[in-house]
């Protein structure tokens, strides 16, 4: 048995918009990404934070209290891995996801690839992930890199090309997007984005998530400037129009 053990922000029995069917969600610790609006700002630090510290859980563990709720998946559901970005946790993820398929459990990882590099040991480890995972959930904030760095603190280059790579290997994908009025409602980086996912061969769905406010009070409580409190969540016109483009669900 593994020593290896997750750095874990919560859990969640019964995840409805997380992937197919009824999903045990695992939302790991720690995130490279400092998305403007981002309503986890609690997962940042892989550390946790003064008031609240990660649970250290072992692949076995954490599989042990999802299959409680299995009777409840049906065909489609399972385990989903989320975050704070789960990659930066890939030596636990690939155990994880392997003992999920020796179990039969669909298994579906939701990410920004921000770790991901073709670079040594990372890109080995990525791929024998991969063959162990039945969805990836890619969030795309930005299609222009300049802006994604504005928005991120990190370039998009390394995101783009993960995509690139999943889409040539074979891997499904579900490809999310953040509308956030005055940073990626505008149509000219919608169409972009919708250009690039059309070059994709294996992205199932699309999805288009309004930014919303509910997050706010951790920036206060953890004493982190939101710089994002003039803004309100997108219209009905907007979302309609993002979906429109991008051909979401």
């Amino acid at each position: 048995m593994s020593d290896i053990k997750a750095r874990v922000h919560s859990l969640e029995s019964f995840g409805s918009v997380d992937g197919p069917g009824i999903r045990y969600v695992i939302f790991l610790q720690g995130c490279n990404f400092r998305c403007r609006y981002c309503h986890n700002p609690d997962t940042w630090n892989p550390d946790g934070t003064k008031k609240t510290k990660p649970m250290e859980l072992s692949a076995d563990q954490l599989i042990e209290k999802a299959l409680k709720y299995r009777p409840y998946w049906g065909q489609e559901g399972g385990i989903t891995v989320s975050g704070g970005e789960a990659l930066l946790q890939i030596d636990f993820l690939l155990e994880l996801f392997r003992k999920c398929h020796e179990k039969g459990i669909n298994t579906c990882l939701d990410t920004s690839a921000g770790p991901f590099t073709r670079e040594e040991p990372f890109f080995t480890k990525f791929k024998e992930l991969m063959s162990v995972t039945d969805l990836v959930m890619l969030d795309i904030k930005q299609i222009f890199d300049d802006d994604h760095i504005k928005l991120t603190g990190h370039t998009n280059k390394n995101v783009l090309d993960a995509a690139v790579w999943m889409s040539e290997n074979g891997v499904p994908m579900w490809i999310r997007h953040v509308l956030v009025p005055g940073i990626t409602t505008d149509e000219k980086e919608l169409k972009a984005l919708r250009e690039f996912i059309d070059t994709l061969k294996t992205v199932k769905r699309v999805e288009v998530l309004p930014y919303h406010t509910l997050g706010v009070y951790k920036y206060e409580e953890l004493g982190i400037p939101y710089t994002l409190k003039d803004v309100n969540p997108p219209t009905k016109e907007q979302v309609d129009t993002a979906r429109k483009i991008l051909g979401a669900q």
